[in-house]
């Protein structure tokens, strides 16, 4: 009998202990589009180690230069990625009142518009998967979901994001997320 599809957008992925060594190892992925086809996500908890106006040559706010870019996955580090969210909108294309842009000048319009609830992360970079690669993956348990949330996605803390969820998830979960990479040093 065939598996019945099950979209997995506006959850998030975190590397179950079975990634160690990719670019996934204790990621945190945003699953933003998902259907037959395959899946796009953006990595919540890499830094670029950059700022957006290190990296961006565009006329940006400021505010906007300032942001750390994130890396939102190992395909195409050159394609930019933003989630934007703000309280006066609650409609959003990933989650409610969350959106996905792929448009500096989009992103230039958002940043000039004023609202104090106003919150953005650019992304450089993402994670996709190709048709069936991603349940693949699932059926492989390399993934435990967790549902997104605006406090999630913008997490003041993001290298702590991970940890964080896992935490939360059970003592088997939690667990994972104390283990130290290297376990002779345990």
């Amino acid at each position: 009998m065939a598996e019945t599809f099950k979209s997995l957008k506006g959850q998030l992925l975190l590397d179950n202990g079975q990634l160690n060594g990719s670019f996934f190892h204790k990621a945190v992925v945003l699953i933003c589009q998902h259907d037959a086809e395959g899946a796009f996500g953006l990595v919540l908890n890499r830094s670029s180690n950059n700022k957006v106006g290190e990296m961006l040559v565009a006329d940006l706010p400021e505010q906007l230069k300032e942001q750390t870019l994130f890396l939102g996955g190992p395909v195409q580090n050159t394609a930019l990625s933003y989630l934007h969210s703000d309280a006066l909108v609650l409609e959003g294309n990933v989650i409610p009142n969350l959106s996905l842009g792929h448009s500096l000048d989009s992103l230039v319009e958002l940043r000039e518009s004023f609202s104090s609830t106003k919150q953005i992360r650019v992304f450089a970079g993402y994670s996709g998967w190709g048709a069936g690669q991603l349940e693949d993956e699932m059926r492989r348990k390399a993934w435990v979901t967790h549902p997104a949330s605006l406090e999630l996605v913008f997490q003041p803390e993001p290298s702590k994001l991970w940890q964080q969820i896992l935490r939360q998830k059970g003592w088997q979960h939690k667990l994972l997320a104390e283990t130290p990479d290297d376990l002779s040093s345990n």
